[in-house]
């Protein structure tokens, strides 16, 4: 029995295979032998009009189920001839005038539509269902393959030839917004190689069932992220998940793609700051050597004025290179997450006159002005760093501040934070560049030129205010002046 069952398969393989109308000619034969036998048999056996009426109505019915409207029509009418010639009085002649005949006629006809049609729709529904069913099975081997992509490549081609390869379809087109790229696999015609970026800009997908083409926006969450073109014979559904999926599998590697990018920008902002913590202490020796050379030559004297002044002039400038180099070794201090804050109970008002008092804070040049409405205002801070920001702030005021006009600064508590400000009259700062001064090594077009800087400072101050869980800004008008701020929480300490 085994051995039959490939050679029955084979040739119900090939009787699929033949000509439509050699298969509906044998249908018609079948369904015509059979009637031929039950007539034959009803007639021998004497059996009544009623009896063989209804084994004739079973044919139309088999008929109707099996093999469809015409071949059941034809029964029908040979069946209803057959009866008036048999089994309906005067016998062995034709005489379809009675009315019996056609309701007879009628009912078969009847019977042989209805049920062809149910049996169409079933079968339609069975071919739908399969197709369905098939469908999943290969939706779910397309999810199963996606998660094995490789990421650090474009998804686009892989994304392409699995989906032609499992589901079998004539040709496959994938934009992928995020690399602005198209990927084609199969047979395209000339003209068609940007319908999948065509379909994604105008973001309206079309479904061509006569030349099965199937169009979809790839959306992830809200975002259009795509768009996927296929041609094949495809449920809608299954083209819908498709799509899904594809979006999924774009939207994987550009997330891949941004934490690699993070994770390179990290380890790459970790090798600069061990590079200039390097750089600061190998710098801050030849200074020390430099300011303590030229302090002794100071103090020695019997120097003529010219000489004198290039040697205050060397020791400023090595004071200058100190304090920045002290800057750089803050700053990589802060972002390596190596310094631990000593926090302490300030009193502003006492920290701001020695900040004030430093020689770096010359009042020359403009006046200062102090507003406090509690002068025993204190904070728990890192006293080091919160010197620091506020001889930034007020360095920065003093380098851009109109001559002559008053540098103001001020300190209050709110019910959450300690909020700082240093205000000074002078070149107005852009809305585009009042956050990026307080990136490293920025500095704003508009006002480079007017001091000496490198970017550096302010860098370190949004740093110094982070490590305490605050933050800084910085509003400029033309009329109102500029004012930086600076909020620290109340009782403000580093958590780790």
């Amino acid at each position: 029995m085994q051995g039959k069952e490939p050679m029955v398969q084979a040739i119900a393989v090939k009787w699929m295979y033949r000509p439509r109308w050699q298969r509906e000619l044998a249908h018609c034969l079948i369904t015509n032998a059979v009637l031929a036998l039950l007539t034959y048999c009803g007639f021998a056996l004497r059996v009544n009009l009623t009896t063989i009426s209804f084994c004739d109505l079973l044919l139309v019915v088999a008929a109707s189920l099996l093999f469809g409207f015409w071949q059941a029509s034809l029964t029908t009418l040979l069946a209803v001839a057959c009866l008036d010639y048999f089994f309906t009085q005067p016998l062995f002649e034709f005489n379809i005038t009675d009315m019996q005949d056609w309701v007879a006629l009628g009912a078969f006809e009847v019977t042989a539509l209805v049920i062809s049609r149910l049996s169409a729709k079933e079968l339609r529904n069975a071919r739908e269902a399969a197709l369905y069913l098939a469908g999943m099975e290969r939706l779910y081997e397309l999810s199963r393959s996606s998660l094995f992509l490789d990421l650090h490549q474009p998804p686009g081609p892989q994304l392409a030839i699995l989906i032609q390869r499992i589901f079998g379809v004539n040709a496959v087109a994938l934009f992928d917004m995020n690399l602005g790229r198209q990927d084609r696999m199969g047979d395209w015609d000339a003209g068609e190689e940007d319908l999948a970026r065509e379909c994604y800009l105008r973001n309206d997908a079309r479904d061509y069932p006569l030349t099965q083409t199937w169009e979809r926006i790839l959306q992830a969450g809200s975002r259009s992220v795509g768009a996927l073109l296929v041609r094949g014979k495809l449920n809608p559904l299954v083209v819908d998940a498709m799509a899904s999926l594809a979006a999924m599998a774009i939207d994987r590697h550009q997330s891949f793609e941004n934490e690699d990018r993070a994770e390179a920008a990290r380890k790459s902002e970790q090798l600069r700051a061990a590079v200039m913590d390097s750089l600061a202490h190998e710098f801050k020796t030849p200074l020390t050597a430099v300011q303590t050379a030229s302090s002794g030559l100071l103090e020695f004297g019997a120097l003529n004025a010219s000489q004198a002044d290039m040697v205050m002039l060397i020791d400023k400038e090595a004071a200058r290179l100190t304090a920045l180099c002290t800057r750089l070794l803050q700053t990589a201090k802060l972002e390596g997450e190596q310094m631990d804050l000593e926090t302490e109970d300030v009193q502003v008002q006492a920290l701001l006159a020695e900040v004030l008092a430093s020689p770096s804070s010359d009042q020359g040049r403009n006046p200062y002005q102090v507003a406090m409405l509690d002068p025993a205002l204190t904070v728990r801070v890192d006293r080091g760093l919160l010197t620091m920001i506020l001889s930034q702030y007020i360095d920065n005021a003093r380098k851009y501040s109109t001559p002559g006009t008053p540098i103001e600064f001020a300190a209050r508590r709110s019910n959450t934070e300690v909020i700082f400000s240093v205000h000074n009259f002078g070149p107005t700062i852009r809305i585009e560049d009042r956050e990026r001064i307080f990136e490293r090594f920025y500095r704003a077009p508009d006002v480079k030129d007017i001091a000496p800087g490198t970017g550096i400072g302010l860098s370190v101050v949004r740093k110094a205010a982070e490590a305490h869980h605050g933050h800084v800004w910085v509003i400029s008008d033309e009329g109102e002046g500029t004012t930086f701020y600076l909020s620290l929480p109340n009782g403000a300490r580093r958590e780790h």
